[in-house]
Formats: structure tokens, C-alpha cells, sequence
């Protein structure tokens, strides 16, 4: 199996879990829009980085468009590209980020540690034995 087919498969499966399984409904939320924009952008800035400067390269029979480039840094845009990253580190981002809000939201509905409590503290680091 591909990158790219792995990558639609856990959108596909994770938005499925959201709207059939766990019944969230995040993806029909404005508000899991505007804050995934939000990591969206961070998820560009930094999978950029990686990429634009050569730390992280693709064969091309894994991704979309051509493999990462021997010289220089790869698209900007296109070939499979969004600000240098591959199209299918999106759909991963976006199937790890809504698996993540929709277990927090359904742990939130069946009252899975509502009021936790924590306990005294095993081992005290700064504090002082005395003699």
C-alpha cells in the first residue's frame, strides 16, 4: 500500500469513527474548522521546514508527483506538493488531529474523568530529606 492510499484510508476511517462510531460530529462543527486552520498552518510551517530544507525526503513511488529532488528544495506548490510538504503528510495531520478531538469529545460525553483529582505526589524532586 502506498503513502498516498494509507493517508486516505485514515481520513476516510477517522472521519467515519467520528460520525458513526464515537457520534461526535466534529466534522460538521465551524468551530473544529477554524481550529484545525489553525494547526493546519503550524502543520505547513513546520513539515515545510523539514522538507523545503532536505531533512525529510520521499521516494517517488510513495508520494504524489515526483520523489524529493537531489539538488535543491522540491515545489513550493504542485507535483503533489503544498509549501514543500507532500500532499499525504496533510491527510495524515488531518486524520491524527480529528482521531485526537474526537476520543477527547467522546470521553467528555461518557464522563471519563470528569473531575480528576490527583493524588499526593510519588517522589518529590526538589524537596529536601531531612535527617
Amino acid at each position: 500500500m502506498t503513502y498516498t492510499a494509507l493517508g486516505l484510508s485514515a481520513v476516510l476511517t477517522v472521519v467515519l469513527l467520528d460520525l458513526l462510531v464515537f457520534k461526535t460530529k466534529l466534522v460538521k462543527r465551524k468551530i473544529f474548522w477554524y481550529s484545525y486552520s489553525i494547526i493546519l498552518f503550524f502543520q505547513f510551517v513546520s513539515n515545510g521546514m523539514f522538507t523545503g530544507l532536505g531533512i525529510v525526503k520521499y521516494n517517488d513511488f510513495a508520494i504524489i508527483g515526483v520523489a524529493s529532488p537531489e539538488v535543491g528544495p522540491p515545489a513550493f506548490l504542485g507535483d503533489g506538493r503544498l509549501f514543500f510538504a507532500p500532499v499525504e503528510d496533510v491527510l495524515f495531520g488531518f486524520a491524527l488531529v480529528l482521531l485526537s478531538l474526537s476520543l477527547w469529545s467522546l470521553y467528555e460525553k461518557l464522563g471519563i474523568q470528569k473531575n480528576v483529582k490527583a493524588g499526593p505526589a510519588r517522589v518529590s524532586w526538589f524537596s529536601k530529606k531531612s535527617d
